[in-house]
């Protein structure tokens, strides 16, 4: 992990070394190496037997353009097989991903920096904090809005962060998880029925780490974009979400406006 965390510096992603290490606890993990160094890394996680992510995919700058990525996805996708894979690609790696058959379906929106002000926390008869008893509503939830049975993952947020939950009549309709991940915070996931519900959610977790560094990564059609960037937290980049197989069916009414990250999509 030590080689995987200097090749992650190498590209300036912000991976910490408890961040490689929560990602690998939960996923299986290549690498190439040379002369000892580690050069590339791949990963994926899988969802139940029929989905997976991709991601952590990075080849040192030194050895870029001899195939090695193409070596690193082949030996993924191996071992994932026949499970349905999605990822988010830098423009840099599209067409690697193209030929081997995966397919745009998105684009995620990376937002970040210290919110302007320091947030209040909402009303708790709309948010409150999550508790152990609502991880089975929070699976369910989570599994509504995505089509995918994350709930290990899931128990691994829940446990390394702050949850919160949105209600309504006693009944939770949505949920948010903060913790600490790269620079500062991540807020993400974040699950719910509508943007005024999702905003709800990011609120109480903004008002909960204070004027920090945070992240959240959200689809382009989450309608979340002018809010985040009018609170401080701008856009810096994109990534294109693209799958390999049958795209999972979201039951709704709940949808997914923030990812865990971009790796665990």
């Amino acid at each position: 992990m030590e080689g995987a965390l200097k090749l992650s510096q190498e590209m300036s992603w912000p991976y910490r070394f408890e961040d490689w290490d929560f990602a690998l606890q939960l996923g299986r993990g290549f690498v190439l190496q040379r002369a000892g160094v580690v050069i590339g890394t791949a990963a994926w996680w899988p969802y139940g037997e029929t989905h997976a992510s991709a991601g952590m995919i990075i080849i040192a700058k030194a050895a870029q353009g001899r195939g090695y990525g193409a070596r690193l996805m082949d030996a993924l996708l191996a071992s994932a097989h026949p499970r349905t894979v999605a990822l988010n690609s830098t423009p840099e790696g599209i067409m690697l991903y193209r030929r081997r058959g995966f397919i745009p379906i998105g684009i995620i929106h990376q937002h970040q920096g210290i919110p302007k002000e320091h947030y209040e926390a909402p009303q708790w008869g709309l948010v409150r904090a999550m508790a152990m008893s609502d991880f089975e509503a929070i699976t369910r939830l989570d599994r509504e809005a995505t089509g995918l049975e994350r709930q290990r993952l899931l128990d691994r947020l829940v446990q390394s962060g702050e949850g919160y939950v949105l209600q309504r009549d006693g009944t939770p309709r949505g949920y948010a998880i903060s913790r600490l991940f790269g620079r500062g915070h991540v807020i993400g996931p974040v699950v719910a029925e509508s943007p005024a519900d999702a905003r709800a959610l990011i609120e109480a977790a903004l008002a909960h780490v204070g004027r920090v560094f945070v992240r959240i990564d959200t689809s382009a059609s989450s309608q979340l974009g002018e809010w985040l960037d009018g609170i401080g937290l701008q856009q810096v980049g994109d990534a294109t979400t693209m799958i390999l197989g049958a795209q999972p069916r979201s039951t709704g009414p709940a949808r997914a406006f923030a990812i865990p990250n971009q790796s665990f999509g």
